[in-house]
């Protein structure tokens, strides 16, 4: 799952010559402690509940008061990983998502990103994470789960995940085993292509480990 899948279409961006006030409307209405800012397309900056309640008058215009803010974001091509490790190491409510062009696209929620999470990675079972490549037509997810039984396990969840420009896709499925040697070996000998495989290693320990720290955050 990338970012760009995460993005949520209820949080707009602040524009740069609002008020704080406004800012303030906002993240009570949308329960959120951050708002991007932007001008045009520009990303500009995240504007945090703290940086309002340090205006001299929240009446005041953002352009007035915030020449430097804090710039945090991800690409829309990075991992969702990367997007739970962004907001448990710093604390934030909102990730900014930007385009390769470094341009603003959207965001994702802290609230928005445990609900998709957790709903497509069943993060909290125990098991392995394997990734396929397969061309788009040649999906079957009937077909995977076969494959995953004759090895007497049982496929958890999954998501699938668009190749950019490609008519290629990424089929990310949980396993609720993490001896995946013979599962692994059996769709080679289907010629499918693994892209990457999640067992016993660190992937799945941080994974989780970052997932109990945005709950932790989320309880807070």
């Amino acid at each position: 799952m990338r970012a760009q899948e995460l993005i949520s279409e209820l949080i707009p961006p602040l524009k740069y010559n609002e008020t704080g006030e406004k800012a303030l409307n906002w993240m009570n209405e949308f329960r959120v402690s951050h708002l991007p800012v932007v001008k045009g397309n520009q990303y500009i900056g995240l504007l945090s509940e703290n940086d309002v309640y340090d205006m001299p008058d929240p009446g005041m215009r953002l352009d007035e008061c915030f020449l430097n803010l804090p710039k945090p974001f991800i690409y829309e091509n990075r991992h969702v990983y990367e997007v739970m490790k962004m907001i448990a190491d710093l604390k934030i409510t909102v990730v900014p998502i930007l385009d390769e062009n470094h341009e603003y696209i959207g965001c994702t929620d802290l609230l928005f990103l445990m609900s998709q999470i957790t709903a497509v990675i069943s993060i909290k079972e125990p098991g392995g994470i394997l990734v396929l490549v397969m061309n788009v037509h040649d999906y079957s997810l009937t077909e995977i789960a076969r494959i995953v039984e004759e090895n007497n396990a049982k496929i958890l969840s999954s998501y699938i995940t668009s190749v950019p420009d490609s008519t290629e896709i990424e089929v990310t499925i949980k396993i609720n085993s993490t001896d995946l040697d013979r599962i692994i070996h059996t769709f080679n000998r289907y010629d499918y292509t693994i892209k990457a495989s999640f067992a016993k290693g660190n992937f799945a320990d941080d994974l989780k480990r970052r997932y109990d720290e945005l709950m932790n955050y989320l309880n807070m």
